[in-house]
């Protein structure tokens, strides 16, 4: 039984080369009690090579799978080209390539191409897997230059992790010109064995802007959808978001838009001093959690959703904000204001670092 285990562990190995695969399932069939004939059938092999494994096998165990190899024992990559395959996988491809990334294939052709390194793309895959490099992926990073930074990180951060007792804070945002998108043709649904598939082209009918309250506390979505986005829209807004929760403290956490901070919302502040703003810092609008909820909007909804006006688009939008609120739950946030600020001066000694090779 141990064998049988061993076996089937190399055998479904990714770091296993074929021949030695093959090989492996002779013996492993072999021993689940498979004939020969059926073993050689299945693996399109001869039945002396059938023999000769399970021979092999029961005189050498697993070295006996190897198999004599020509030319003598096969030569190990020096050190060297590891190291140079890792540090081209983090630079940007040089300029007269033509490409933005490295994959493994192309990477394999310019090391033989400009640098006389001869190794396979089997092998840079497997150097990427070792050092969890993703080339072909990306993502944004944008770093902030608002000088109270730290202090606005800290503010937002402390109302989720200690909210003041007895208030209430609210995540409010717009999501703004959302498209409402109508494919050329139907959509074909799943079926067996296939994905859902539309068509690449569409038609545009127009666009909404989504103004949206989280309440931290609770999870809860209050979104109202309007033509427009400008100072008027958002006091209007702001006073709907608000008037559940007469009479408390309320802390609303939102971002630098110049709609936020116009003299007619100035003014409400001023006389309500129960209400207080707290700003994210600039260029850091991820700090507000209003936008976690706009991304799941995105994908679960608007992204691969087909609207024929933009009447259909805003009912999707309430449908969804509807069936979210019955369930609803608030996002654990866990990140410290420490974390968050020792992470952000980690990126930009990384991207100072990168702008001094890159002139060097």
């Amino acid at each position: 039984m141990e064998q049988a285990a061993v076996l089937r562990e190399l055998v479904n190995s990714r770091d296993v080369p074929a021949d030695i695969a093959t090989r492996g399932r002779i013996v492993l069939w072999s021993c689940e009690g498979r004939r020969r004939r059926d073993i050689a059938e299945l693996l399109g092999v001869s039945l002396p090579t059938v023999d000769r494994w399970k021979r092999r096998y029961a005189e050498l165990g697993l070295a006996g799978l190897e198999g004599e190899r020509p030319g003598g024992a096969r030569e190990q990559v020096p050190a060297r080209v590891r190291a140079r395959v890792i540090a081209l996988t983090r630079m940007t491809p040089p300029d007269g390539t033509g490409l933005s990334y490295w994959s493994t294939r192309e990477l394999a052709k310019y090391l033989k191409r400009v640098e006389n390194i001869t190794v396979s793309w089997h092998y840079i895959a497997r150097i990427w897997r070792e050092e969890s490099l993703k080339p072909h992926r990306s993502g944004t990073v944008k770093i902030s230059k608002d000088p109270a930074f730290a202090a606005k990180v800290a503010d937002v951060i402390g109302l989720y992790l200690a909210p003041p007792g007895g208030a209430v804070v609210l995540s409010i945002d717009e999501k703004t010109q959302i498209q409402a998108l109508d494919r050329t043709q139907p959509v074909l649904p799943v079926a067996f064995a296939a994905s859902e598939k539309r068509t690449a082209d569409y038609v545009r009918h127009g666009t909404t802007n989504l103004f949206a309250a989280l309440n931290v506390t609770t999870g809860e979505v209050l979104g109202e959808c309007k033509p427009t986005r400008n100072g008027k829209d958002f006091l209007a807004f702001l006073k709907k978001a608000v008037k559940p929760h007469a009479g408390r403290d309320i802390h609303v956490v939102l971002d630098n838009l110049s709609t936020h901070t116009t003299p007619e919302v100035m003014e409400w502040l001023a006389k309500n001093p129960h209400f207080h703003f707290h700003f994210t810092p600039i260029g850091s609008s991820w700090l507000n959690q209003i936008e976690i909820w706009f991304g799941i909007l995105t994908r679960q909804s608007i992204r691969r959703g087909t609207f024929s006006s933009v009447n259909v688009l805003i009912k999707q939008i309430r449908d969804y904000i509807n069936s979210w609120n019955e369930d609803a739950k608030p996002f654990t946030w866990t990140a410290t204001a420490d974390e968050v600020l020792a992470n952000v001066r980690l990126t930009a000694t990384n991207v100072k670092k990168l702008v001094n090779n890159n002139a060097n």
